[in-house]
């Protein structure tokens, strides 16, 4: 019985290339964006999560310094009231049934620890003054202390600092521990529409639409600070123009951006922690 062979292409002639393979159509890709709920109570948990690992992340950022540090999110049934880290609580340790809710006063109304003071006095003027805010994050971090020791802003010499510019603002006072509403008026004031201030002498605060949002900014902010410090300090940098910087904020620099770059951070805790949501 004769066998089969393949057959040979003629000598000269070349094989056809192999097909190219066909487009993922879009709407088969995953895209993370900013969940919707329903219910008030889904709605809280999820900006409790958020909470717990923000904070979180700003320990492993480096940002605590003792008892100083917080952020704080709006509730959502409860307006003029605000979730916050317990006071004295390593951010590294904190779960969501951590978290303290407290009134504008800074009375706590939901919890078993005391609060920072201080952050109320600033936190609660800054929520009161936007309420397009749902988070508002300020800590003692080491490059953003050292800008704010030089009372400078930052200068639009990277893509990231651009998204800052002419969107943040100095606060030139300093008056020691923030323990007066008048002088969380002033903060607010300062702030005005912008999404980040630096504070004279003291440090950064960063605020967002979502939890998400501001402590991305607020952790861009540090690096973008740091960034700024080491080139004036290796020589002098160059600016980016005004029309380019203002063209790359409107590109980076809304929440949603910031959101989206939060998310592999979030991921990054959310599962390496997941004792967090206890």
């Amino acid at each position: 019985m004769e066998q089969s062979r393949a057959t040979e292409p003629a000598r000269g002639t070349r094989e056809a290339p192999p097909a190219a393979p066909a487009p993922v159509p879009t709407d088969r890709l995953r895209f993370a964006m900013p969940p919707m709920h329903d219910a008030v109570e889904d709605e809280r948990r999820h900006r409790k999560e958020r909470l717990a690992g923000a904070l979180r992340l700003f320990g492993r950022h480096g940002f605590e310094d003792g008892v100083s540090g917080h952020i704080t999110a709006r509730d959502p049934e409860f307006s003029d009231c605000f979730w916050v880290n317990p006071f004295g609580m390593p951010f590294a340790h904190i779960k969501v049934s951590d978290l303290v809710l407290a009134n504008a006063d800074g009375q706590v109304v939901e919890g078993a620890h005391h609060v920072n003071q201080a952050a109320f006095t600033v936190h609660s003027q800054v929520h009161a003054a936007r309420p397009d805010v749902v988070a508002v994050a300020h800590c003692h971090s080491v490059h953003g202390r050292a800008l704010a020791a030089l009372a400078d802003l930052l200068d639009p010499i990277t893509q990231e600092s651009c998204a800052f510019y002419e969107d943040h603002a100095l606060y030139d006072s300093y008056f020691g521990v923030a323990v007066d509403a008048a002088e969380g008026r002033r903060i607010a004031e300062a702030l005005g529409s912008g999404k980040a201030l630096v504070l004279r002498n003291h440090g950064l605060l960063t605020v967002g639409g979502s939890v998400d949002a501001a402590a991305w900014w607020f952790l861009s902010m540090e690096r973008s600070c740091q960034v700024q410090l080491a080139a004036k300090a290796a020589g002098r940098p160059v600016p980016i123009d005004h029309r380019q910087a203002v063209a790359t904020r409107e590109q980076l620099g809304g929440d949603l951006v910031a959101w989206i770059n939060y998310q592999p951070l979030w991921e990054q805790v959310s599962r390496g922690e997941p004792d967090l949501f206890g």
